[in-house]
């Protein structure tokens, strides 16, 4: 029976807790990190809440100690998607028409488990596997996951509540169902929160989901997927398929039943996806629904009214935190030359002084990126400026895999505009500054809105109103979440709803009402009263 309408879901942010040395959640990270460094674990494909090990294996390693294995998974080959899509489409029927409170009610388990018994487990899980600080661990595996998962359900609240317009004759009501099929989640290294989120609010609307996590991030993949178990998700709801993106890509993208794919990862895996939806179009029951947020070439004007010391703060902290992998990481910096000249050397110090190393001890600052392929991607990079006659790198620009996949913050300077670490994402701690004349403020901002092929993020910092109110007009499609004085990173859920449009992705702004409705399709009833 479902004879109740409840009014308003509670909807706060997660409070960050501070770690300080002897407190209770530092003592309790330390020991869970070292539980998980002593004990290697074997982690199975789960179909319809069966445990599967194929023997195909990959390993969970540590970017910052890369030959420490604290974990091995087993890779989903195309037998296993195929009964993984069974499985899915066998406990839709179920799952769809459990009463909308009861769905809700399991992420909001999720919610109080990771903000308290379960916060160490994955925020340890998040710093090894990913290489996180404990402070960008606990801002995404703990705050943010926890947030995503309350506003989701408050969205979700929101939208059913949301009914047409009924006359003195006519009762109009609208029921949001969920998508008919099932849903395809894609998630990324970088992020667990959004791991959680590209599974979870496809399910919250009651679709069922094959997830396919990052094959450099399937430790801290798998503990969100215990997470979700230890709430109460039902068997075959989500299912876990670690796997080769040829041999998932092949039989999902091909299948009838697709009805949607929730994607955070490269633009090219998303041309790749859409290529391959467009292909299949015919073949399918419906059309799917594509919902991605994919990569970024964010910027920071600084304006001559600019507050220098905000400015040095913003360039260090978009461009430097969690080792420049962040989709919103500020990767290009246009500066006037009157306000270089006075934060130069700050700036210079500062991004020299940043402590890279063992994520484990309290002051670092930066960890080591993901793994070799984006260690070598990087170090191209600032190879290639350090042997260009149109750049100097000011900061940085060493590296080193023998230990860790470890590449120090480096701050390039050029001439050149279009220099190809101004226009290309690197995903990485480098940032590139062009410096202008105080005078062409209008005509920079005219090159930044046109330089770039994405439109994820972008800063400006400046006093002058006049000048922060010409920015707005001019780089209104340059990015989807813009920031005015500060860095053009950490949108927080339920404040600002993030995503980017042009080739950023589709802009359905993760936490919030538009992405939970992409995840419906409503429809309509007409009843007459003669």
């Amino acid at each position: 029976m479902n004879n109740n309408i409840i009014k308003e879901l509670y909807f706060e942010n997660e409070p960050i807790l501070s770690y300080l040395p002897g407190s209770s959640e530092r003592l309790e990270l330390e020991a869970e990190l070292a539980r998980i460094k002593s004990t290697a674990i074997d982690i199975p494909v789960i179909i319809g809440g069966k445990e599967i090990r194929t023997g195909n294996i990959g390993q969970c390693v540590l970017p910052h100690n890369h030959r420490k294995v604290i974990g091995e998974y087993h890779k989903a080959g195309k037998e296993e998607i195929k009964l993984a899509i069974e499985a899915a489409l066998k406990s839709k029927h179920m799952w769809e028409e459990l009463p909308w409170q009861s769905k809700v009610a399991i992420f909001l388990r999720v919610a109080e488990l990771a903000a308290g018994p379960w916060r160490a487990k994955l925020n340890a899980a998040t710093m090894l596997n990913q290489s996180k600080t404990y402070k960008q661990a606990e801002i995404d595996s703990a705050c943010e996951l926890v947030d995503f998962m309350k506003y989701n359900a408050y969205s979700l609240q929101q939208i059913y509540g949301e009914q047409p317009i009924s006359t003195k004759n006519v009762w109009n009501k609208t029921v949001y169902r969920p998508l008919e099929g099932f849903i395809f989640a894609v998630s990324p290294f970088n992020f667990t929160s959004i791991a959680a989120n590209l599974t979870g609010a496809p399910a919250m609307a009651g679709n069922t989901v094959i997830w396919k996590p990052a094959s450099n991030a399937v430790y801290s993949a798998y503990v969100v997927y215990k997470l979700f178990q230890e709430a109460g998700m039902p068997d075959g709801v989500i299912n876990f398929i670690p796997s080769n993106s040829g041999d998932i890509s092949d039989s999902v993208l091909s299948n009838e039943y697709l009805s949607g794919i929730h994607f955070t990862g490269s633009t090219e895996v998303f041309f790749d996806l859409w290529s391959a939806v467009g292909k299949n179009i015919r073949n399918y029951r419906t059309f799917p629904r594509l919902v991605g947020e994919t990569g970024g070439k964010n910027y920071i004007i600084a304006h001559p009214s600019a507050d220098r010391t905000l400015l040095v703060q913003g360039l260090i902290d978009g461009a430097f935190e969690f080792q420049g992998q962040k989709c919103s990481a500020a990767s290009r910096a246009y500066i006037s030359k009157s306000v270089w000249a006075d934060i130069k050397e700050l700036l210079i110090e500062k991004a020299s002084s940043l402590k890279v190393g063992d994520i484990e001890e309290i002051d670092t600052f930066m960890g080591a990126v993901i793994d070799k392929k984006s260690f070598d991607t990087i170090s191209s990079y600032i190879e290639y400026a350090r042997s260009s006659n149109n750049a100097e790198i000011l900061v940085g620009g060493t590296y080193d895999c023998s230990t860790g996949y470890f590449v120090n913050p480096t701050i390039i300077l050029t001439e050149d505009p279009h220099f190809k670490t101004m226009e290309e994402e690197i995903f990485g701690p480098v940032l590139t500054i062009y410096l202008y004349e105080d005078e062409n403020y209008s005509e920079i901002l005219s090159l930044c809105n046109n330089t770039s092929k994405y439109g994820l993020t972008g800063s400006i910092f400046a006093k002058d109103r006049y000048a922060i109110e010409e920015a707005e007009k001019e780089l209104i499609h340059s990015a989807g979440n813009f920031y005015v004085n500060i860095r053009p990173t950490g949108a927080v859920v339920g404040q600002q709803p993030f995503g980017g449009s042009r080739l950023s992705g589709t802009n359905d702004k993760a936490g919030s009402k538009f992405n939970m409705m992409r995840w419906m399709s409503p429809r309509v009833t007409k009843e007459y009263f003669a």
